[in-house]
């Protein structure tokens, strides 16, 4: 050793001249160009998913059908594509990853041919975090390939309809865009198996589309439209007029003819129904009594309800307005009736309501699901089995809803933000809608499992970094505007959020955003997380608001604040 660093001393002195002063001879500069970084450079790299399933995400719609012994069903993501399983939901595979869109609105399945699917892209449940599609597709084969079929600026799909007489004749129900005017909005039908589009029912302003449809499928020419009027704006949502008795467009409507006319049901024209104006219409056919209709409408209250028609829609009846029945119809618009007793309806909401009654009344069927629902399949073979989606993933109960399984096997989380630490392998922060914030390992001997990711903060999860001045602590952020200093070994949490005095901005308050932006520094990490000593009361009595705001086992709840 000692030998080579005498020989690399001699090496270097042999560059310096006998004067000992390095050569003064003027050497060419240099110009390194900066290395181009885009989407070339990383062409080559395939996309990991590292997870998790743990908590999964939003579900927007789903189907299922029996084929021979085994149950096939479909899943539609709000932002995470198709995925089918073969065997009841045990295993799933993605399906749709190829196309251009994931964000899935409606599946349907052909009545006649289990391998012939339709997907509708672009999801209809319009909360200001929403991805948008590119049309309808289709799939002969059960899924392994699709191709486009048009309606390519529909932006998002609530329905789709499949005549079980004659399958190659499709109604779709069309919301269209959500923050713009658009006249691709509407009732379309194919006769030709998605060759050709015609729309046979169109609302009467640019704002006007379709909210769901339903059809008797006992005489598929007989559909029910509900047409929803609407438009978010980056401060606010409007369903229905501008103002709580302004005109709007929206309505129910009926067609005996396959769409050729349409009757619009009115207060006047169908007795027993509210009087407009209306916001979202939802609407569901009773299959084992299609004479038995029933339709939410959004009204002005006390109007707005669950009304019910034993007559194809001729005279209706108020049934229940629950708050379940009623809360956030942007988000939950969906009846879905027993295909083998036309009193038996669910009603997806924040919890899973259900009724044996014929919706006079409703109780709550969530049990231990994470809530916020938007789809429900009943097997026509057996209505004890029930599949639902909802915000957290996708349920299965045997015994008609008194319990509830989740299988923890389809890793669709929707991150808002993600952030990385500086560790070696490095570690992904993210928060997910509706799912709090969460920690996972880029990668692990063996491969990446659900237990390599832990839950660090509650709420709906937004911006979460590493303090770089201290890995052990992290700083996240929830809706509202809540950020807290957590621990990451021991889980200890200490809300950080500035202004605690009388004008807090509390989750409920409509001039508070649902996220603010975050950022740690590095030369003040530690900072953002001491208070004073005068504080500490105060600090505790939000950290109990809180904890309840967010419930004990990290999942939302809507605020209780005084």
């Amino acid at each position: 050793m000692r030998a080579n660093a005498i020989a690399i001393r001699l090496a270097v002195s042999a560059l310096i001249p006998a004067t000992g002063v390095l050569s003064q001879t003027p050497q060419p500069t240099v110009v390194v160009a900066a290395p181009k970084v885009d989407s070339e450079t990383i062409s080559g790299l395939g996309a990991r998913n590292i997870g998790s399933a743990a908590m999964s995400g939003r579900v927007a719609a789903l189907s299922a059908v029996h084929e021979g012994n085994r149950l096939t069903v479909y899943i539609g993501a709000a932002s995470g594509g198709v995925w089918k399983s073969a065997n009841g939901g045990t295993t799933y595979k993605p399906v749709f990853d190829k196309q251009p869109v994931q964000s899935i609105g409606a599946i349907a399945i052909d009545p006649t041919n289990p391998k012939t699917v339709w997907v509708g892209t672009g999801e209809p449940w319009t909360r200001n975090s929403v991805s948008v599609g590119d049309g309808i597709y289709k799939s002969t084969d059960g899924g392994e390939n699709w191709t486009n079929f048009g309606l390519r600026e529909s932006e998002r799909i609530a329905k789709i309809l499949i005549d079980p007489s004659s399958p190659n004749t499709v109604y779709v129900c069309v919301p269209g865009k959500l923050w713009s005017d658009s006249n691709d909005r509407g009732v379309y039908k194919t006769t030709d198996g998605g060759k050709t589009w015609m729309k046979i029912l169109k609302g009467s302003n640019a704002s006007t589309g379709c909210s769901m449809m339903s059809m008797d499928t006992k005489d598929p020419k007989t559909i029910y439209a509900g047409m929803w009027d609407f438009r978010r704006r980056g401060w606010t949502f409007r369903s229905g007029g501008n103002g709580e008795t302004a005109p709007s467009a929206s309505g129910l409507f009926k067609s005996t003819d396959g769409g050729a006319t349409w009757t619009d049901l009115t207060a006047t024209s169908a007795k027993g129904l509210p009087p407009k104006p209306w916001g979202r219409v939802a609407v569901t056919v009773a299959p084992s009594k299609p004479n038995v209709v029933y339709a939410f409408i959004e009204a002005v209250p006390p109007l707005n309800a669950l009304y019910r028609s034993d007559d194809g829609g001729r005279t209706w009846e108020a049934r229940d307005r629950s708050q379940a029945m009623i809360w956030r119809p942007f988000y939950f618009a969906n009846l879905i009736v027993d295909p083998n007793n036309e009193n038996r309806i669910y009603k997806p909401d924040g919890p899973l309501v259900f009724s044996t009654d014929g919706g006079q009344s409703f109780s709550n069927i969530s049990g231990g699901a994470h809530g916020d629902f938007h789809d429900v399949w009943i097997d026509p073979m057996n209505s004890d089995h029930v599949i639902t989606g909802d915000d957290g993933g996708v349920w299965y109960s045997y015994d008609g809803g008194n319990k509830w399984w989740k299988a923890d096997n389809l890793p669709i989380s929707q991150f808002y933000h993600v952030s990385v630490d500086m560790d070696r392998p490095y570690h992904v922060y993210g928060g997910l809608q509706d799912n709090s914030s969460w920690v996972g390992a880029s990668e692990f001997p063996g491969g990446i499992a659900n237990g390599q990711w832990e839950n660090m903060y509650g709420g709906d999860g937004f911006w979460m970094f590493v303090d770089p001045t201290n890995p052990d602590y992290l700083y996240a952020e929830a809706q509202g505007g809540y950020i807290g200093r957590v621990n990451r070994k021991t889980h200890e949490t200490r809300p950080i959020y500035p202004d605690l005095g009388s004008h807090f901005r509390r989750p409920h308050d409509q001039r508070s955003a649902e996220a603010a932006p975050g950022a740690v520094g590095r030369r003040d990490g530690r900072q953002l997380g001491r208070r004073d000593a005068h504080d500490d009361l105060r600090d505790r009595r939000v950290a109990e608001e809180f904890r309840d705001y967010l419930g004990g086992d990290g999942r939302r709840k809507r605020p209780a604040f005084p």
